[in-house]
């Protein structure tokens, strides 16, 4: 062969392994909610390009509740998404039919953010004060349907509920429209701060602390997609623990990513909701314990049990089919509490 063959001949070789290796899976992925603090999670492990290392295209947006989430996923709009378990475990109760239910791979909020939060003035310091007392929330807020377990948890009767939008909860608090109101703690907390209540003035009752130890928001899949591309999930997975750590050990530059993908956010703001929310629900001694993205099967199968009778479902929650930790990365990858600031 002479010189002029054999360049085209390695040119042409070239352009058939071009697209081989540059193929990546695309993975359309959505939020629970809107770009606020704890959207980095996700958004830096996508700017720093690790997913893209993974030959993943991961493409994210904003959600508009856990619900909505587990919805779309299921209906095969998005691949993945992040959700609140109880929210997944609802609708596989409650659509035991359905051809392409979602499952959770990863535990990412490993003590759920709700909470019961009112006002030092109103005389509430603990759960047993809220007998009696006129609660508000939105319909679908998380502490609100998970209200059942809290009150047999403290043994609460009485209460009467106001349900409004999720944008008049604070104010219809500070108003003294109601009592007390649940949501998550570290949205609802900055939202009376920005309504010009001091933090010494507000009550905050995690539900954690009060006996009520569900799961939170954990990375979910359609059951479609993972059994297309289950190494695309495990890959997705090795990505995001990476980002996690990035994002613990340097909460102010994974800000920075997120004023990038909209820059009207407040970053003070956002930076310390972030940090709330990786308090509260990720570096927790529950999260240490079990392993940061795994779960406990005792306390799964409670927590499964729990939301039958609270969610009035049409069927029992079948933990089994919530719950596929297979696809984790190792433990010694997993182990994000090293990146924490001492």
């Amino acid at each position: 062969m002479n010189i002029k063959a054999f360049a085209c001949a390695a040119l042409a070789a070239a352009f058939i392994a071009a697209p081989a290796a540059a193929q990546e899976t695309p993975i359309k992925f959505q939020l629970d909610w809107r770009f606020e603090g704890p959207a980095a999670l996700f958004l830096v492990p996508e700017a720093k390009g690790y997913f893209k290392a993974e030959k993943l295209a991961v493409t994210i947006d904003a959600g508009n509740g856990s619900g909505g989430t587990v919805t779309r996923v299921a209906s095969g709009a998005y691949d993945m998404g992040f959700a609140d378990l109880a929210a997944l475990m609802e609708f596989q109760a409650n659509n035991p039919a359905a051809p392409n239910k979602p499952v959770a791979v990863m535990m990412v909020y490993n003590n759920t953010p709700a909470a019961v939060m009112a006002l030092k003035k109103s005389g509430i310091k603990t759960p047993a004060d809220l007998k009696g007392k006129k609660l508000g929330a939105p319909v679908f807020d998380a502490g609100r349907k998970a209200w059942p377990i809290f009150a047999k948890a403290n043994g609460i009767a009485d209460v009467t509920w106001t349900a409004m939008d999720p944008t008049l909860r604070e104010t219809m608090l500070v108003r003294g429209d109601i009592d007390a109101i649940t949501g998550f703690s570290f949205t609802s907390l900055l939202n009376l701060e920005a309504r010009g209540v001091k933090a010494d003035d507000i009550v905050t009752l995690p539900y954690p602390s009060y006996g009520v130890k569900l799961y939170g928001n954990a990375v979910i899949v359609s059951d479609t997609f993972l059994k297309k591309n289950p190494e695309a999930v495990r890959a997705f997975l090795r990505a995001f623990t990476k980002g996690m750590k990035d994002v613990i050990a340097d909460p102010k530059a994974a800000i920075q990513t997120l004023k990038a993908r909209d820059g009207l956010i407040d970053a003070a703001l956002e930076e310390r909701r972030l940090k709330l929310a990786l308090d509260a629900t990720v570096l927790t001694a529950d999260a240490k314990a079990e392993g940061f993205g795994n779960t406990s099967a005792p306390r799964l199968s409670l927590m499964s049990s729990q939301v039958s009778d609270a969610f009035s479902t049409k069927a029992r929650v079948d933990s089994a089919t919530i719950w596929n930790g297979s696809f984790l990365p190792s433990a010694a990858e997993r182990d994000i509490f090293k990146a924490a600031k001492k």
